[in-house]
């Protein structure tokens, strides 16, 4: 209903939910803005999101504002939100940092798949016992993780008859069609 007027009720000076986070105006609003395209996405990349890839919808979404928003904007919106709970974060995959932003914790056997799924944005079974030197067992057992958490999707048509766990948040599948 504010939309259709024009009226965004988050602008306040300090309210409730920047006092609460220990925050002036701008890093509130930019939180307030990384929840609702990690809300959006989430669909699409079970709530895993590349860093770069938040920033760029952020920056699309901000257009019409005058200040710039760097990555370190969007770290320091991030750090703030942890007053909220366990929801939001950044973590480290190998050279990429993405924003978590379910309260899934991830061991490291789910940070080294998704570091070897950065080449091509899915792994197979056999890859990860192959690059990994794991069991097969354990392979299935990390991959069934992150598919149930929503972090992977499941390509079973490929010719090769080989399932393929696919990761949005790590895969260079553009955001461009996102609507946030």
């Amino acid at each position: 209903m504010c939309a259709k007027v024009g009226v965004d009720p988050l602008a306040s000076n300090k309210g409730f939910w920047a006092e609460l986070l220990g925050i002036g105006d701008f890093y509130y609003e930019l939180g307030v803005q990384i929840v609702e395209i990690c809300l959006a996405t989430r669909p699409h990349n079970g709530g895993l999101i590349n860093l770069q890839e938040l920033c760029d919808l952020l920056g699309q979404r901000r257009k019409s504002f005058r200040e710039a928003v760097s990555e370190d904007d969007c770290l320091r919106a991030i750090s703030k939100l942890k007053v909220l709970g366990n929801g939001f974060e950044v973590i480290s995959v190998g050279k990429k940092k993405l924003v978590r932003s379910v309260p899934t914790e991830l061991n490291k056997d789910h940070n080294e798949i998704l570091d070897l799924a950065q080449a091509e944005g899915f792994v197979t079974v056999e890859e990860v016992e192959r690059q990994l030197s794991w069991s097969s067992g354990r392979a299935i057992d990390a991959l069934e993780t992150l598919l149930e958490e929503g972090l992977a999707m499941i390509d079973d048509r490929h010719r090769d008859g080989k399932r393929r766990y696919w990761f949005p948040c790590v895969s260079s599948i553009s955001s461009d069609n996102l609507k946030v």
